[in-house]
């Protein structure tokens, strides 16, 4: 049996991110089990890497002295499976917005597809995503976007170590991919879309490892108050 003590030296706690939570929202609950459960007033807990609420799958949660120990787990190399919608593009290179633009499919061929992949992997330059929480003088980028003003995004250097085409139901494209901290999958689909010369959005995403961590081992939140309860 895990003790309050055991938290407050530090436990790491594999949570399996629902659909459409932030990854905030999963830390804030855990944290409010744990003191409920253990009438205490305070405890240390975060998370190493954020998910988009969109994004399901594995979030590592550190807890009291292990928070130390975020930075680490952030560092290490990312596997994701999802889908990339061609077809069609959105401002947030998601489904977060509404369908900007739509490209005919009648010439993408599978061949170019699974060829496509080799210009996304080794170390490359890709531009983060405008709707995302990066922050640039001192607000957020998805802050301009809301606000409709152009900004000048710069292009980060990062690692895809493997991109494999899983499956193909035009206009979906399924996807495992490996990569290096910093990587934003959302951008992934969009220049995976305009390398075909068509457009493309990321319309599913999961984290299935970071580390050796898999969400094979993760729990839901459900679970995790069921296994404080004992």
């Amino acid at each position: 049996m895990i003790t309050s003590e055991d938290y407050k030296e530090g436990q790491v706690i594999l949570i399996d991110k629902p659909l459409e939570w932030t990854s905030f929202q999963v830390v804030n609950k855990v944290r409010w089990l744990i003191k409920r459960h253990y009438n205490i007033k305070k405890i240390k807990v975060g998370h190493a890497g954020t998910l988009d609420p969109l994004a399901t799958g594995l979030l590592i949660l550190c807890a009291g002295k292990f928070t130390k120990k975020i930075e680490t787990f952030q560092a290490q190399q990312k596997e994701y499976t999802g889908t990339i919608t061609l077809g069609a593009t959105t401002p947030s290179y998601d489904l977060e917005t509404e369908v900007d633009a739509t490209f005919p499919l009648s010439e993408i061929t599978e061949d170019a597809i699974y060829a496509a992949t080799s210009q996304f992997t080794g170390e490359i330059q890709q531009q983060p995503p405008i709707f995302s929480a990066l922050k640039k003088e001192g607000k957020r980028l998805y802050e301009y976007a809301r606000a409709g003003e152009e900004v000048e995004i710069p292009s980060r250097t990062i690692t895809i170590s493997e991109f494999e085409i899983t499956q193909i139901e035009l206009p979906l494209v399924h996807f495992r991919v490996a990569c290096s901290k910093g990587t934003y999958i959302r951008s992934l689909a969009h220049d995976f879309g305009k390398a075909l010369n068509n457009g493309g959005h990321l319309s599913a995403l999961r984290r299935t490892k970071i580390g050796d961590f898999s969400v094979a081992n993760a729990i839901s939140i459900t679970e995790f108050e069921e296994r404080l309860k004992g």
